[in-house]
């Protein structure tokens, strides 16, 4: 019905002027009729797909999927390319590009005749990039996540991409299996197409985006081959239709209770640390408040259910299987907001109502899970006065509480060069630390957080130390390691003035993370440290370093979160004071 409003797509194809002739002449160059097109919902398909990009290179033939329920049900299929972002390929990192793709999302649908739009994703930050992008630019739309890769098998052994990766990369440096064991294990660890079937970051942050309801019930956990994936995604296609005539914008659905669900869903899966980045970024893009504090709060609150690496032992595939998210949330449903609207027109609880677990030993009954609490912490302390965080759900117990001496690197080529040197002065109680890897110090925030174990710590038979930094670590990683320490030393944060030698507290029961050195030292040493060379003059790079936010206010460009911050506003009112700052003027 679209509440008695126009197709925005009308101001560009319903118009009786000369600009109306351009535009329905110049579509019809394509072999489309005018009763095509005219007088119907135009759905943007935004497609992230691309051969750099081996998670997403499935995307095409999902887009034609969607294209058949878009026709179907009466709308009008207009597939667009963005950037796509290639977690394995791109240097220094995709987080250094998440807000690059936003930006081509939002001003690719706000500039075109979109009157909603279909988002294909799946590597890790092509779903934050286009949420965030779908969220500034706020027509109706919804998500289709291009699913997790089929199981890696290698002899009689299942393996997961990323986690597995990390265990016999330091099996082979240890050398407990061979040069030829480690090149076989490549030809077989991904056999598919489709994002990390682990519970990484790609596996995280669709799960979210289907707990804050932005996609269709079930849709993040198919796998990528399984052809109920395009079934998913023609049902996205005949539903963004009708959410275009609902008028049914993000705006709509992502108030604060829709982000208190999908912070407790990403508790009790386990979910990567990256996740608490790209929340502080959708928030800030909605101008709402989520403190730091708050992933904490729900954290204690909420079960660890979802046993799935590198938190526990089975692999998304055998998650899907199980009763994928909506028997996770069925499990948790307790602790969940039931009366929130989902991109489906239907809440939560209406969504869940009948889902099952198949496998209590893939999903856990909160009577029974991996561990009582959520699967992140927020620390703070001297080090990390902006906040920290440690995935307990990977972390070794036994060094929840742990006092050790700072082996230091000062940034990620040091540690390249010193980590496995035999005369390195560590043992197994150090605390490992690495600087200059944050926002403005890697550039972009890179995934070095999870340090290597020194080889000949890990030849001792030691596979974990307690690791912190201001960098991120993958979430198919594992470890007991500390992250997203903000302010980030490349600004003069705390941890810039860290010394070989210096003692470091880690307090998770008190959520404490300190530097065991007087309050007049760490002065007096912030007093005469210096700043770092700045890694770029021109161009993206310049911009980035320039508007970056730290990681506890989401890492997204100063100049893209929304102002003044709508307190007093929700769904419809919101809406209408977004688009009426989005206006754009006629070409000619």
């Amino acid at each position: 019905m679209n509440n008695g409003s126009k197709l925005r797509s009308a101001d560009w194809f319903g118009r009786k002027d000369k600009l109306g002739f351009v535009h329905r002449s110049w579509m019809r160059t394509e072999g489309f009729s005018t009763s095509v097109f005219q007088g119907k919902p135009v759905i943007g398909i935004c497609n992230s797909w691309s051969e750099l990009t081996n998670c997403n290179a499935h995307l095409r033939q999902v887009a034609e999927a969607v294209k058949r329920g878009v026709w179907a049900a009466g709308g009008f299929p207009l597939e667009f390319p963005t950037i796509s972002l290639g977690e394995p390929f791109m240097r220094p990192t995709t987080m250094m590009f998440r807000n690059l793709m936003a930006m081509d999302v939002e001003e690719s649908i706000r500039a075109n005749p979109i009157d909603g739009v279909v988002l294909l994703c799946g590597c890790d930050k092509t779903t934050p990039a286009q949420l965030m992008g779908a969220i500034s630019a706020d027509v109706p739309a919804i998500m289709v996540p291009g699913g997790p890769m089929l199981k890696g098998v290698w002899r009689d052994r299942e393996i997961g991409s990323g986690s597995d990766v990390w265990h016999f990369w330091d099996e082979l440096r240890a050398g407990r299996i061979s040069e030829e064991e480690f090149c076989e294990i490549e030809s077989c660890i991904s056999r598919s197409a489709g994002h990390c079937m682990t519970m990484g970051t790609a596996s995280t942050m669709t799960s979210i985006a289907e707990a804050l309801g932005m996609t269709l019930t079930g849709c993040a956990s198919v796998p990528a081959a399984d052809s109920r994936r395009y079934v998913m995604a023609e049902q996205s296609g005949d539903r963004i239709v009708a959410m275009v005539r609902e008028d049914l914008r993000p705006s709509h659905l992502l108030n604060r209770k829709a982000f208190e669900n999908a912070i407790t869903v990403d508790m009790a899966i386990g979910g990567s640390t990256n996740a608490i980045i790209h929340f502080l970024a959708f928030a800030g893009r909605l101008g709402m408040e989520l403190p730091m504090g708050l992933f904490d709060d729900i954290a204690r609150r909420t079960p660890f259910l979802a046993n799935i690496r590198p938190s526990g032992s089975y692999l998304m595939e055998d998650f899907f299987y199980a009763g994928g998210l909506p028997a996770l949330m069925k499990e948790i449903e307790s602790l969940l907001h039931l009366d929130v609207v989902t991109a489906t027109g239907k809440t939560v609880g209406e969504n869940i109502a009948s889902a099952k677990c198949y496998n209590s030993d893939v999903i856990r009954p909160l009577s029974n899970p991996l561990k009582p609490q959520g699967g992140t912490v927020v620390l703070y302390g001297n080090l990390c006065p902006n906040g920290a965080v440690l995935k307990t759900s990977a972390a070794s117990e036994k060094l929840m509480q742990h006092t050790g001496r700072a082996v230091v690197f000062e940034d990620h080529d040091d540690l390249k060069a010193r980590v496995d040197d035999p005369n390195l002065d560590v043992d197994e109680n150090c605390v490992l630390v690495l600087k200059n890897g944050g926002p403005v110090g890697g550039p972009g925030m890179p995934e070095w957080g999870n340090l290597p174990i020194p080889a000949k710590i890990y030849k001792k038979g030691i596979e974990d130390m307690v690791r912190i930094s201001d960098a991120r670590m993958s979430g198919t990683s594992y470890g007991t390691v500390v992250l997203h320490m903000a302010p980030e030393s490349a600004l003069g944060g705390p941890l810039a003035i860290v010394q070989n030698g210096d003692m470091i507290q880690l307090d998770t029961a008190n959520r404490q993370l300190n530097l065991l050195v007087s309050n007049d030292e760490i002065q007096r040493r912030l007093s005469i440290w210096q700043k770092p060379a700045r890694h770029y003059d021109r161009g993206y790079g310049k911009l980035f370093q320039e508007h970056i936010l730290q990681a506890n206010e989401g890492c997204d460009f100063d100049f893209l979160r929304w102002a003044p911050e709508p307190k007093d506003l929700e769904g419809t009112e919101r809406s209408k004071a977004r688009r009426a700052s989005h206006k754009l003027p006629l070409p000619f």
